[in-house]
């Protein structure tokens, strides 16, 4: 017997092929998860209340009102049982309405619960709206929780509460967004709660269902169509087929559900809640996103990261983009084989090999270079989240592997320093790097529970074993170089920094690798790494030029992140800075 396509499958890939296609029943089922009464049960606490102060010595009358409140009401209350009654006879004026009807429908803490924010449900709709997927939601309930997630994503719906409103309103397929309260507004006298009330339609309402059933595709959650007669009654008048009906599976059991679902061949959707429907109907929507969207050019990820990284409803989306980049990166550098070619490990493969790591960075390290330009900091956590998972990649050791190849693994981790530091240092945001380099962590060895800092990570010993490695590759030329891998990773990494001129970039350059060196000789395991940044002849005073060039930076008052981490070692700043010019002083070639 031959498995069939989950409904739920359905509905996503009809939603991201025809987006604004599908409109939104909601009822009560949607609300309830946040806490808040139905309409009805407003009514019936409102009558348990009527009956309290009418009667306080009374014990039954509370639980007779609230058993059947219509019964209650008939023999003891004035005039038609209904919302509208009920409030203008417990709160004549506005104020005092507002105040009567906060405690069920806007947010408060209840037993340590807070009541009445909107759902996971709320939100997954919210995101669909914002995206398009959605445009149009009619709902039964009059709480605003749906209005206030989509004010959380930047999107202001027009909101039909009053039959009235029907005229003058912009037609479905203009509007961005259209949310309709059949049943009105929690603050509106006009509000439909009781049976009678529900029985029939005013014609204003009755024109726009039908145009709304006729037109759109319909996913039904939290409605079980148990009261709503005149509701029911305009679905079944739908004329038009032309779009599917979904269902939720918890509130489409009822007699009256099931009759409305073999009437408009409608399918139910397996969700035991609203939260889940949506929740696994946004993450469906947005995979197929992925699959269908051309790969960005790197110039189009830059342009989104600087929409989305001052917009504080748009964090999630940088996330995606960044981590997106990350993802890239990984694909290509854990298919990279880890043991070398069949015929041995050659100076021309392992050039082919680096390259294939510098060009897998290209658009990462644009997102990272524009990233920290621009940010003021709200933002660190990603960018060690990046560092992280790169450092994560070079340091998932395989059963078996060829060390020279296998250490390429680890030139992302050092290029994603080196343009993070760059960039930061230049924005005099020095504490960034200390964190990224002593805060993420990976594994030492194959099979061991050691860990090393980020800093170490990047060692230009953990990439060459042996420098002369870097001397033999063909890029390298005939030029044996004094310091091999900082030539070669200066050289490389220049490409990310087109306009900075080339005395410039040498000059960051050399000033992340003094920086990065501070931070290896102040970490466990190697000392600081030897590079063009020893300064060899440029010695003035017995320092190496880029420990005079740090000490002007300390002189302009940008050195208190160094100074609070070399004091939770015990140390000054002048103590760590001497430190590191008693190492490099070993590392001079040329006296």
């Amino acid at each position: 017997m031959s498995k069939s396509l989950s409904p739920l499958v359905s509905l996503a890939t009809s939603m991201h092929s025809q987006p604004g296609v599908y409109a939104l029943l909601l009822g009560s089922g949607v609300s309830t998860g946040a806490g808040l009464p139905t309409g009805w049960g407003v009514v019936t606490e409102l009558v348990a209340r009527v009956a309290a102060a009418s009667a306080p010595s009374d014990e039954g009358a509370v639980a007779a009102a609230r058993d059947d409140p219509e019964a209650w009401w008939s023999e003891n209350g004035a005039g038609k049982l209904g919302y509208s009654t009920l409030l203008e006879q417990l709160a004549p004026s506005a104020a005092a309405r507002q105040g009567l009807l906060a405690k069920f429908f806007e947010p408060h803490s209840e037993e340590d619960e807070l009541v009445g924010e909107p759902t996971r449900a709320h939100r997954a709709i919210a995101e669909l709206v914002r995206r398009g997927s959605v445009r149009v939601i009619v709902t039964t309930n009059f709480d605003r929780l749906l209005e206030r997630a989509l004010e959380s994503v930047g999107v202001a719906p027009q909101v039909i509460a009053r039959p009235e409103a029907v005229n003058g309103m912009a037609p479905l397929a203009h509007a961005p967004a259209t949310i309709i309260k059949l049943h009105g507004d929690y603050k509106d006298l006009g509000s439909r709660n009781t049976p009678s009330e529900l029985s029939a339609y005013p014609d204003e309402w009755s024109r726009l269902l039908a145009q709304t059933f006729d037109e759109y595709g319909l996913v039904i959650s939290g409605w079980s169509a148990g009261w709503d007669t005149a509701l029911v009654a305009a679905l079944e008048a739908a004329p038009s087929r032309r779009y599917p009906l979904y269902w939720d599976e918890r509130s489409s059991r009822g007699t009256d559900a099931q009759r409305l679902l073999a009437v408009r061949a409608g399918q139910v959707v397996p969700a035991s809640s609203a939260d889940e429907l949506f929740g696994e109907l946004v993450e469906s929507v947005e995979a197929l996103d992925k699959m269908s969207a051309p790969p960005l050019t790197t110039a189009m990820a830059v342009a989104r990261l600087k929409r989305y990284l001052p917009d504080p409803v748009r964090r999630i989306d940088l996330d995606d983009l960044v981590t997106g980049a990350v993802d890239e990166v990984e694909d290509l550098v854990v298919s990279a084989p880890v043991n070398g070619p069949p015929g041995g490990v050659t100076g021309p493969y392992l050039d082919e090999l680096y390259e294939a790591q510098f060009q897998s960075m290209e658009q990462l390290a644009q997102l990272l270079i524009t990233g920290v330009w621009h940010d003021d900091g709200t933002h660190d956590r990603l960018w060690l989240d990046v560092v992280q998972r790169l450092v994560r990649i070079g340091s998932s050791f395989p059963s078996s592997f060829n060390s020279a190849v296998f250490s390429a693994r680890s030139i992302p981790v050092l290029t994603a320093l080196a343009v993070i530091s760059i960039t930061a240092t230049r924005r005099n945001r020095e504490g960034l790097l200390i964190s990224l380099g002593t805060e993420v962590e990976g594994q030492r060895y194959p099979g061991s529970n050691e860990t090393l800092a980020a800093a170490q990570m990047a060692h230009y010993v953990r990439i060459f074993e042996n420098e002369e490695v870097v001397n033999a590759l063909p890029s390298s030329g005939t030029t044996r170089w004094t310091y091999p891998a900082s030539h070669y990773f200066s050289n490389n990494i220049r490409r990310y920094f087109p306009d900075l001129s080339d005395r410039d970039f040498t000059a960051a350059y050399r000033g992340f690798e003094y920086r990065l060196g501070l931070l290896q000789q102040h970490t466990e395991g190697y000392k600081a790494a030897s590079g063009e940044y020893v300064g060899e002849t440029g010695w003035r005073d017995g320092k190496p030029v880029e420990e005079l060039e740090f000490d002007r930076q300390v002189a302009r008052g940008y050195s208190e992140p160094w100074k609070a981490f070399f004091l939770k070692l015990g140390l000054n700043l002048e103590g760590a800075l001497q430190n590191q010019r008693e190492v490099l002083g070993h590392y001079r070639r040329w006296r």
